[in-house]
């Protein structure tokens, strides 16, 4: 265990692939899944004497990527080559933007349905917006992959339009990176701009981590992690790591600015190589790109400016009643936001449909294993079931029989009713008998009701309900029982 409690700063470089028809450079379409290098032509292979033509598409989304977090966009960019000597980028260098991006400034919010669960009642800054530095736009490399004695290429992903989005180092724990990962990806989800799928290499990142001692106000050597591609390899990364920098540094082990590469299966980074600054990369403007005047493309993307997640939980609160906590779980998704918005339109109890999806839906989405696109309970059946209980038709545990059988067959809620034979008896007639039943077998209740004990009628509520089958309405009984004590 490390001897001494360092400081740890930390930023975070975010690739992400826009959703676009077609690549940054060329006509060439944009898909995942396609066969190995069919999805190519002579400009995104970097064959001589081929020519990029800018897409207008990509530029015009990593502005709205810009405005939902807050950035400002000059009013002239232009685009660099990047030296890069790597055999899946075929071109060897990159054609990417250097001191004009399209996004400066900002930052990402860090919402709190955005931290691991185990970590949501332990945050140690709520509210906290960690800055953003710049979000500029470049092509996507190919994709490498490694077998025991050889490699193959596959330059389908090649040129795709590829956002970088740099952090301020103001990151403080593996929690932060991990919420500031996930808000973006809802953020960028929200504006439809990408799938951000870490999985499939939509979305990637690097993690710088330097430590310092207490007191120190000087950084202390950047240490890189590249490639991270999934959530919980970004947590346990940067946990490692900052164990490893702790211990060195307790053995008077200086770090040196280096790149290391996370072993998902050994849980440990090893070095790839030491200190690489952008002089290193060789920058020069691309000539065969003529810098661009934003103005057009920067009032085009102002329309398409989404309500965000924190927007959204607001008015969930504000006009739907929801409490902060069921607020912040429904916009925590865009699917689920859109989901519940539909089952609420109409409904009574905006706070009862939440309910259900929180409490119930999410459970038997988790216990079955499912995603919430494999959802198989329609927003309306959600409501129409929310409606029966409102109604009175159906009690609270009849209705999570229903939900039960929602859940495993689709059907409609009212059908699953009327085929259990669980409606709710709201008869006075019927009702009125059983409760004379009751009364004439619980006489001493009765005498301490008319003596004022009114929490004695509960009991014999609860007579009717069993003599009934449950299938007794249990407002209709209370209020005739009432009518029968106190009339």
């Amino acid at each position: 265990m490390p001897k001494e409690d360092y400081l740890v700063t930390i930023g975070l470089e975010v690739h992400c692939q826009l959703r676009t028809a077609s690549k940054m450079f060329c006509g060439c379409p944009v898909r995942y899944g396609d066969e190995p290098n069919t999805l190519t032509c002579p400009v995104c292979l970097g064959l001589p004497g081929a020519l990029p033509v800018l897409n207008a598409g990509a530029i015009e989304g990593t502005i709205l990527a810009g405005m939902c977090l807050g950035c400002s966009t000059p009013p002239l960019v232009k685009w660099d080559r990047k030296s890069y000597f790597y055999p899946d980028m075929p071109k060897n260098y990159q054609t990417t933007q250097f001191d004009l991006p399209l996004c400066l400034g900002g930052g990402v919010p860090l919402y709190e349905a955005a931290y691991p669960k185990d970590w949501q009642k332990k945050i140690v800054r709520p509210n906290h917006t960690i800055g953003l530095t710049r979000i500029h736009l470049e092509e996507d490399v190919g994709k490498s992959t490694h077998q025991a004695a050889y490699s193959t290429l596959d330059f389908n992903r090649a040129g795709t339009p590829l956002m970088e989005l740099v952090s301020e180092p103001e990151i403080e724990s593996a929690e932060e990176a991990v919420a500031y990962i996930s808000s973006l990806r809802q953020i960028l989800i929200y504006a439809d701009l990408s799938d951000a799928d870490m999985e499939k290499g939509q979305m990637r990142c690097d993690v710088n981590i330097s430590l310092r001692p207490h007191g120190q106000e000087k950084l202390g050597a950047k240490i890189e992690l590249k490639n991270l591609n999934s959530v919980s390899a970004i947590r346990r990364a940067i946990h490692h790591e900052i164990g490893r920098q702790s211990e060195e540094l307790d053995l008077g082990i200086p770090q040196v600015q280096s790149t290391r590469r996370w072993d998902d299966e050994r849980g440990e980074t090893a070095i790839m190589r030491t200190k690489e600054d952008a002089h290193d990369y060789r920058y020069l403007p691309c000539p065969d790109l003529l810098p661009l005047h934003t103005a057009d493309l920067i009032a085009a993307a102002r329309k398409r400016v989404p309500e965000l997640p924190h927007e959204k939980r607001a008015r969930f609160v504000n006009e739907g009643g929801l409490t902060e906590y069921d607020a912040g779980v429904l916009a925590s998704e865009k699917a689920l936001a859109d989901y519940f918005e539909a089952a609420a339109t109409g409904a009574g109890k905006p706070k009862t449909i939440a309910n259900w999806i929180i409490n119930d839906l999410l459970s038997a989405l988790n216990a079955a294993s499912l995603t919430f696109s494999e959802n198989p309970v329609s927003a309306a059946h959600l409501r129409e079931l929310a409606a029966l209980v409102d109604d009175g038709k159906i009690n609270n545990a009849q209705a999570k029989e229903v939900f039960t059988e929602l859940f495993a067959t689709g059907a409609a809620p009212a059908q699953i009713v009327k085929t259990k034979g669980l409606e709710q008896v709201s008869d006075t007639g019927f009702l009125d008998e059983i409760i004379t039943q009751v009364l004439a077998a619980n006489a001493d209740a009765v005498e301490k009701i008319k003596g004022g004990n009114d929490k004695a009628i509960n009991a014999l509520k609860g007579q009717v309900m069993k003599l009934s089958q449950g299938k007794a309405n249990p407002k209709v009984v209370g209020d005739l029982l009432e009518a029968r004590l106190k009339g």
